[in-house]
């Protein structure tokens, strides 16, 4: 089971402040418009501007994500390497 902590270190972990304070901002511009024009044709487009901020900020942390699992690859292939360098040198 997932605790608030371990969300929270994730978000930190993936998310950076600058991350955080564009998905703030876009969901604060998106809730005005929708005060302000209301539910018109125009909210069609302030909805498709706010999806496409979620789809980048999605893509940034699948990115995060991806890019932390071949760093950890690439280390134990490192690992594996510096090992048996050692081995041919015992020889």
């Amino acid at each position: 089971m997932v605790t608030n902590s371990d969300l929270r270190g994730c978000m930190r972990k993936h998310f950076k402040i600058d991350s955080l304070a564009i998905i703030l901002t876009t969901l604060v511009l998106f809730v005005i418009a929708l005060f302000v024009k209301g539910i018109t044709h125009d909210l069609l487009l302030e909805a498709g501007i706010f999806l496409v901020s979620v789809k980048l900020i999605i893509m940034a942390y699948k990115n995060s994500v991806a890019s932390e699992k071949i760093t950890k690859e690439l280390h134990a292939i490192r690992e594996m390497l510096r090992k048996c360098s050692e081995d041919k040198e015992g020889d």
